[in-house]
């Protein structure tokens, strides 16, 4: 490829400093539809009974594969480095979402 087509296929990103700083997550949900995939990002506390979203990614079932493929070769590129990730069980979360309410 040459440097024209190179510099003809960029793309100039900008990251501003809110985003930058990230957000804690230590629990995704994810859910689908047959045209999107959405992944919320969660940060529960330990003995707190709630939890809140803190991030909302809506992908399509292409970017989700994409990303999928993305994540697992980082993940394999850092146990090169560092060693094996330890998988440590968890007990199950109980879940619900948004209001609930009686009739």
């Amino acid at each position: 490829m040459s440097e024209k087509e190179q510099k003809q296929n960029q793309i100039n990103i900008e990251l501003d400093e809110k985003t930058a700083e990230g957000i804690y997550s230590n629990l995704a949900i994810i859910n689908h539809s047959v045209s999107e995939f959405v992944v919320d990002f969660i940060s529960m506390m330990p003995g707190a009974p709630k939890a809140k979203v803190k991030s909302r990614i809506v992908l399509t079932p292409q970017h989700a594969k994409k990303f999928l493929k993305a994540l697992n070769d980082n993940v394999k590129r850092f146990e090169s480095a560092h060693g094996t990730i330890k998988d440590y069980e968890q007990p199950p979360i109980p879940m619900n979402f948004g209001p609930t309410g009686e009739a």
